[in-house]
Protein backbone atom coordinates (compact mmCIF):
# COMPACT_ATOMS: atom_id res chain seq x y z
CA UNK A 1 0.00 0.00 0.00
CA UNK A 2 1.35 3.35 -0.73
CA UNK A 3 1.59 6.46 0.94
CA UNK A 4 -1.67 7.84 -0.94
CA UNK A 5 -3.64 4.86 -0.24
CA UNK A 6 -3.15 4.44 3.83
CA UNK A 7 -3.72 8.34 3.94
CA UNK A 8 -7.27 7.43 2.08
CA UNK A 9 -8.26 4.84 4.35
CA UNK A 10 -7.15 7.08 7.38
CA UNK A 11 -9.22 9.87 6.30
CA UNK A 12 -12.23 7.65 6.08
CA UNK A 13 -11.35 5.69 9.14
CA UNK A 14 -11.41 9.44 11.20
CA UNK A 15 -14.51 10.61 9.39
CA UNK A 16 -16.08 7.42 10.28
CA UNK A 17 -14.58 8.50 13.67
CA UNK A 18 -15.93 11.75 14.06
CA UNK A 19 -19.37 11.28 12.65
CA UNK A 20 -20.14 8.41 15.09
CA UNK A 21 -18.34 10.94 18.02
CA UNK A 22 -21.14 13.42 16.64
CA UNK A 23 -23.94 10.89 16.37
CA UNK A 24 -23.20 9.62 20.16
CA UNK A 25 -22.87 13.46 22.01
CA UNK A 26 -26.71 14.46 20.12
CA UNK A 27 -28.20 11.25 21.33
CA UNK A 28 -26.72 12.12 24.67
CA UNK A 29 -27.67 15.90 24.65
CA UNK A 30 -31.76 14.31 23.35
CA UNK A 31 -31.60 12.06 26.38
CA UNK A 32 -30.74 15.03 28.48
CA UNK A 33 -33.35 17.05 27.16
CA UNK A 34 -35.57 14.43 27.53
CA UNK A 35 -34.81 13.72 31.53
CA UNK A 36 -35.20 17.83 31.78
CA UNK A 37 -38.52 17.77 30.46
CA UNK A 38 -39.87 15.06 32.18
CA UNK A 39 -38.85 16.12 35.25
CA UNK A 40 -40.32 19.77 34.83
CA UNK A 41 -43.55 17.68 33.57
CA UNK A 42 -43.91 15.50 36.78
CA UNK A 43 -43.24 18.58 39.21
CA UNK A 44 -46.51 20.61 40.25
CA UNK A 45 -47.14 23.41 38.47
CA UNK A 46 -48.04 26.82 40.56
CA UNK A 47 -50.75 28.70 39.80
CA UNK A 48 -51.84 32.36 40.72
CA UNK A 49 -54.28 32.58 42.89
CA UNK A 50 -56.99 35.82 42.57
CA UNK A 51 -59.37 36.68 45.67
CA UNK A 52 -61.76 38.79 43.84
CA UNK A 53 -65.28 37.78 44.79
CA UNK A 54 -65.85 39.43 47.63
CA UNK A 55 -68.68 37.79 50.05
CA UNK A 56 -70.99 40.59 51.65
CA UNK A 57 -72.90 38.34 53.99
CA UNK A 58 -69.28 37.17 55.46
CA UNK A 59 -67.86 40.60 55.32
CA UNK A 60 -68.37 43.75 57.60
CA UNK A 61 -67.64 47.57 57.88
CA UNK A 62 -67.56 48.83 61.51
CA UNK A 63 -66.67 51.45 63.94
CA UNK A 64 -66.03 52.49 67.15
CA UNK A 65 -65.54 55.61 69.25
CA UNK A 66 -65.95 57.84 72.36
CA UNK A 67 -68.82 59.64 73.36
CA UNK A 68 -69.07 61.03 76.99
CA UNK A 69 -65.50 58.67 77.54
CA UNK A 70 -67.77 55.71 76.83
CA UNK A 71 -67.34 53.52 74.30
CA UNK A 72 -69.98 53.10 71.42
CA UNK A 73 -69.75 50.94 68.79
CA UNK A 74 -71.95 50.83 65.18
CA UNK A 75 -71.43 48.95 61.85
CA UNK A 76 -72.70 49.79 57.98
CA UNK A 77 -75.16 47.22 56.95
CA UNK A 78 -74.59 48.06 53.17
CA UNK A 79 -71.68 48.73 50.89
CA UNK A 80 -70.08 47.71 47.60
CA UNK A 81 -66.60 46.60 46.66
CA UNK A 82 -64.04 45.73 44.08
CA UNK A 83 -61.08 43.56 45.13
CA UNK A 84 -58.38 42.17 43.39
CA UNK A 85 -55.38 40.75 45.17
CA UNK A 86 -53.31 37.92 44.27
CA UNK A 87 -50.53 36.96 47.03
CA UNK A 88 -48.05 36.11 44.79
CA UNK A 89 -48.14 39.66 43.55
CA UNK A 90 -49.45 41.93 46.15
CA UNK A 91 -48.11 45.30 44.78
CA UNK A 92 -50.54 44.71 41.88
CA UNK A 93 -53.48 44.90 44.33
CA UNK A 94 -56.13 47.00 43.85
CA UNK A 95 -59.67 47.69 46.02
CA UNK A 96 -62.59 49.95 46.48
CA UNK A 97 -64.98 50.17 48.53
CA UNK A 98 -68.44 52.42 48.77
CA UNK A 99 -69.99 52.52 51.49
CA UNK A 100 -73.47 53.39 51.84
CA UNK A 101 -74.11 56.01 55.01
CA UNK A 102 -77.61 55.61 55.14
CA UNK A 103 -77.17 52.08 56.51
CA UNK A 104 -75.66 53.00 59.56
CA UNK A 105 -76.35 50.91 62.66
CA UNK A 106 -75.59 52.31 66.19
CA UNK A 107 -77.83 50.31 67.87
CA UNK A 108 -80.75 52.82 67.78
CA UNK A 109 -82.63 54.03 65.41
CA UNK A 110 -83.28 57.47 66.64
CA UNK A 111 -79.40 57.82 66.63
CA UNK A 112 -79.13 56.61 63.04
CA UNK A 113 -81.67 59.13 61.63
CA UNK A 114 -79.78 61.46 63.87
CA UNK A 115 -76.17 60.46 62.09
CA UNK A 116 -77.57 60.32 58.84
CA UNK A 117 -78.54 64.31 59.14
CA UNK A 118 -76.87 67.07 57.99
CA UNK A 119 -74.67 67.77 61.52
CA UNK A 120 -72.99 64.74 61.07
CA UNK A 121 -73.00 62.40 57.66
CA UNK A 122 -75.75 64.82 55.64
CA UNK A 123 -76.16 61.62 53.43
CA UNK A 124 -78.98 63.22 51.50
CA UNK A 125 -75.83 65.14 49.49
CA UNK A 126 -73.34 62.90 50.24
CA UNK A 127 -75.14 59.30 50.26
CA UNK A 128 -71.46 57.07 50.23
CA UNK A 129 -68.22 57.13 51.16
CA UNK A 130 -65.51 55.63 49.04
CA UNK A 131 -61.93 54.01 49.67
CA UNK A 132 -59.36 53.49 46.62
CA UNK A 133 -56.43 51.97 47.06
CA UNK A 134 -53.27 52.77 44.94
CA UNK A 135 -50.60 51.23 46.35
CA UNK A 136 -49.78 48.31 48.63
CA UNK A 137 -46.82 47.20 50.35
CA UNK A 138 -45.88 43.49 51.66
CA UNK A 139 -44.46 43.83 55.25
CA UNK A 140 -44.38 39.77 55.14
CA UNK A 141 -46.12 37.52 57.67
CA UNK A 142 -48.98 38.33 55.35
CA UNK A 143 -49.13 41.82 56.46
CA UNK A 144 -49.66 44.69 54.19
CA UNK A 145 -49.76 48.23 54.26
CA UNK A 146 -52.58 49.74 51.80
CA UNK A 147 -52.34 53.11 50.83
CA UNK A 148 -55.05 54.98 49.27
CA UNK A 149 -58.01 57.62 49.04
CA UNK A 150 -61.23 58.04 51.38
CA UNK A 151 -63.75 60.34 50.70
CA UNK A 152 -66.37 61.39 52.99
CA UNK A 153 -69.08 64.69 53.10
CA UNK A 154 -67.02 65.21 49.38
CA UNK A 155 -63.56 65.58 51.84
CA UNK A 156 -60.74 63.32 50.60
CA UNK A 157 -57.78 62.82 52.95
CA UNK A 158 -54.39 60.49 51.73
CA UNK A 159 -54.91 57.51 54.18
CA UNK A 160 -52.49 53.95 54.91
CA UNK A 161 -54.64 51.22 56.42
CA UNK A 162 -52.79 48.26 57.93
CA UNK A 163 -54.65 45.20 56.74
CA UNK A 164 -53.76 41.36 57.03
CA UNK A 165 -54.48 38.54 54.91
CA UNK A 166 -55.36 34.73 55.52
CA UNK A 167 -55.78 31.76 53.00
CA UNK A 168 -58.42 29.31 53.95
CA UNK A 169 -58.06 27.69 50.56
CA UNK A 170 -60.01 29.30 48.13
CA UNK A 171 -61.20 31.91 50.61
CA UNK A 172 -59.33 34.61 51.59
CA UNK A 173 -59.95 37.11 54.62
CA UNK A 174 -58.63 40.39 55.05
CA UNK A 175 -59.20 42.12 58.48
CA UNK A 176 -57.90 45.73 59.59
CA UNK A 177 -58.02 49.14 60.76
CA UNK A 178 -57.69 52.46 60.31
CA UNK A 179 -57.89 55.44 63.02
CA UNK A 180 -59.66 58.20 61.35
CA UNK A 181 -60.11 61.93 62.77
CA UNK A 182 -63.72 62.73 62.44
CA UNK A 183 -62.84 66.52 62.26
CA UNK A 184 -61.24 66.10 58.96
CA UNK A 185 -64.52 65.22 57.07
CA UNK A 186 -66.65 67.65 58.94
CA UNK A 187 -68.37 64.38 60.79
CA UNK A 188 -70.47 66.38 63.23
CA UNK A 189 -70.70 70.52 62.27
CA UNK A 190 -71.75 73.03 64.78
CA UNK A 191 -71.99 72.19 67.98
CA UNK A 192 -70.78 68.54 67.25
CA UNK A 193 -67.37 70.53 66.04
CA UNK A 194 -65.59 70.56 69.46
CA UNK A 195 -64.97 67.24 71.02
CA UNK A 196 -65.52 67.41 74.42
CA UNK A 197 -68.97 65.07 74.06
CA UNK A 198 -68.11 62.95 71.24
CA UNK A 199 -64.39 62.38 70.58
CA UNK A 200 -62.77 63.22 67.29
CA UNK A 201 -60.87 59.61 66.91
CA UNK A 202 -62.79 56.89 64.85
CA UNK A 203 -62.10 53.73 64.54
CA UNK A 204 -62.85 51.87 61.19
CA UNK A 205 -62.87 47.81 61.15
CA UNK A 206 -63.07 45.76 58.73
CA UNK A 207 -63.13 42.34 57.88
CA UNK A 208 -63.43 41.06 54.41
CA UNK A 209 -64.17 37.84 53.00
CA UNK A 210 -63.65 37.51 49.35
CA UNK A 211 -64.00 33.52 46.95
CA UNK A 212 -60.51 33.51 44.64
CA UNK A 213 -62.03 32.73 40.95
Amino acid sequence: MNAKTRMMTMDRNGHHRTAAMASAMSAATAGAVATVLAAALAMPQAHAVEYSQVQPAQSSIAFKYQQMGVDMDGKFKRFNSELSFDPEQATKARARFDIELASIDTGASESDEEVAGKPWFNTKAFPTASFVSSAVKPLGNNRYEVRGKLTIKGKTQEVVVPASFTARGKTGIFDGNLTIKRGDFAIGEGPWAKFDIVANDVVVKFHITANAR
